[in-house]
Formats: structure tokens, sequence, C-alpha cells
């Protein structure tokens, strides 16, 4: 089965229905412009409720004193800068994190693969998500997907996965397109911005459990 990163998860209800689900990882989102915001003690507690799936602790360009807030808080399994970090603040950035540090690039075309090159072997794992929109003030695709099958022909040495305007409609389709073997899925699986489905959450995996055909 293709592992699962359930992301933005802000209860103990959307931890608990992510690892009935089978997470692989769980993640929390510390940014305070994303509506799946945490505080860092928070992410601690709910981290703590995470038996069965590594942790991820979600930041945007983190400061050194926000990723020592978030060690000390939560002693996260990963870090994931989602913002515009060098190679070299991902160097930085692992000694925060027990496992290592998991870089999102975001993508609209072909040529944006080429960024992966410069964190292959940098960053122990890459995750691939829509480009935002021109004035979002948040990175991700904010549901919105792009062609999956750019990243088929993907070259690199991490291990790698696949996010951006997934479903539990969709998901079966777009790994095999892109030929993924992880998925990272936040609003996705919401009834609201922010507000996590135990139902979808459900639906997603299930859709994962059966092989279809692109």
């Amino acid at each position: 089965m293709t592992q699962i990163k359930f992301c933005g998860l802000k209860t103990g209800r959307d931890v608990a229905a992510a690892e009935a689900a089978g997470a692989a990882w769980t993640g929390f989102v510390i940014f305070e412009k994303s509506p799946r915001h945490v505080s860092p003690s928070l992410a601690g507690e709910l981290a703590h409720l995470a038996k069965n799936s590594q942790t991820v602790a979600v930041t945007v360009n983190p400061d050194d004193d926000l990723l020592a807030r978030i060690r000390d808080a939560m002693h996260p399994d990963w870090i994931q800068l989602h913002g515009s970090e060098s190679p070299q603040r991902v160097v930085q950035a692992r000694a925060y994190a027990k496992r290592g540090v998991i870089k999102a690039l975001p993508v609209a075309e072909a040529a944006d693969l080429e960024a992966a090159k410069a964190y292959d072997r940098i960053a122990d794992m890459l995750l691939f998500d829509a480009k935002p929109p021109k004035d979002a003030e948040r990175p991700g695709g904010h549901g919105v997907g792009y062609d999956y099958a750019l990243l088929k022909s993907l070259q690199i040495s991490v291990p790698w996965l696949l996010s951006g305007g997934l479903d539990a409609t969709n998901v079966a389709a777009a790994v095999s397109q892109a030929g993924a073997q992880a998925v990272d899925v936040s609003s996705g699986i919401e009834s609201a911005p922010g507000v996590k489905d135990a139902a979808k959450i459900a639906a997603f995996a299930s859709a994962l459990a059966v092989p279809t055909q692109a």
C-alpha cells in the first residue's frame, strides 16, 4: 500500500483518524498564516498521541528560535521546510529533528523539477506540491493539482512524496501517473479549511488500497 502522510492535523480526533487509516506520517502545521496552524506546544501534545506514525513539523522559512521551540515542545521525527529554504538551510534544520528534513518543492511544469537536483542527498526526503497562486500568502497548491505525470521520469536518490490537489477521487490515478510510493494530503480530507473529516480520511486510505490504472 502507498504510504500516506496526513497533514494539517489539529485535534486528537484528527490524529486518531489518521492513525486508524494507517498513516505513515502525521503532520502538524506551525505557520500562523495557515488555517491549519497549531502552536509548537499544541503540536507537541498532538505528536504525543501519534503512537504508530512518524511526526512531522511543517514550517515555512523558520528561524532558529522557532525550530528550537518546535524541537523542545514536539521532538519531531521530521522537520518539513515548505518555504524558500536553501540547501544550506536544510542542512542546518536537520539538527532540530530526530530523523531528518523533508523539503517541499513547488511544481507547475517540467522545468520546475530542475530544483530537485540541488536538494537531492541534501534533504532526506522531498515533497512535490502544486505551485501556489501568485497572490497567495502561503505555499502549496490550495487544493489544486497539476500534471502528476511530470514526476514519472524523476531521477533522484532520496524518497519523495506526491502532494497537491489529492483526494479520495483522484489519488489512486495520481499515484499511478506519477509513479509515487508515498503521498501527502491535507485539504483533500477536510470539510472546511483546517477542519479534518474522519470519513474523508478513511476514504482516502481506502482509495489507495485498490490498484487503479491511470
